[in-house]
């Protein structure tokens, strides 16, 4: 467990394959609690084997309060994908969609995920989302991004970067190091569109 909630639901991070490798992959399922279906992608990541000298570290769910209320945003209103650190900025009064808290790292579920990756400085991270269905370039290395996109099936475009967003920060903060965001389709996903996710992160780092 890497911290709890508002609420005090536990946010877990799972460790899989070679502590301190060279090459490390963090897959977050969930952050807008109201776009769950990454979930099913990091719980199939954790049944596979990474490959040979590569650490992944999975966390399910960032949000579970948002996931448990079905809001995108945490338990104190906060749209956590606004509350990083990178160019964090005011967005809105409390009770608006992008509220992004009272300032940065102000959520529980933010900061654990900052520390996590403070800590384990992931190779690649992949931050899923929903109902877009791309991925999106999100500011690392888009041959990276692009290669995803080409596996799993999806086209590769860029987005919007917004003020306190987890891949910005990320890509800001750790030169040389790739962060993304995948938007999934709407609805749940198959088992079969799980696997084919969860076996085209551990190919980024194989």
């Amino acid at each position: 467990m890497i911290g709890t909630s508002v609420s005090g639901r536990p946010i877990v991070a799972v460790e899989l394959g070679t502590p301190a490798a060279a090459r490390t992959l963090l897959v977050v399922g969930c952050i807008h609690g109201s776009e769950p279906a990454g979930i099913a992608i990091a719980q199939r990541l954790e049944t596979l084997t990474p490959p040979a000298g590569v650490d992944v570290w999975v966390i399910e769910d960032l949000n579970p309060d948002g996931v448990a209320a079905g809001t995108r945003q945490n338990a104190h209103g906060v749209d956590l994908n606004r509350n990083f650190p990178y160019r964090w900025a005011d967005l809105g009064p409390p009770g608006t969609q992008q509220y992004a808290g009272t300032g940065p790292l102000s959520e529980p579920e933010s900061a654990a995920a900052a520390q996590l990756i403070e800590r384990v400085h992931p190779s690649v991270s992949i931050w899923f989302h929903q109902p877009e269905a791309l991925v999106d370039l999100s500011g690392g290395d888009p041959a990276v991004e692009q290669h995803y996109a080409a596996l799993v099936g999806l086209p590769a475009q860029q987005l919007t970067r917004y003020n306190g967003s987890a891949v910005s920060w990320e890509n800001q903060q750790f030169p040389g190091t790739t962060s993304f965001v995948v938007e999934l389709p709407p609805g749940s996903l198959s088992a079969a569109a799980a696997d084919r996710y969860a076996n085209a992160a551990l190919a980024l780092v194989s």
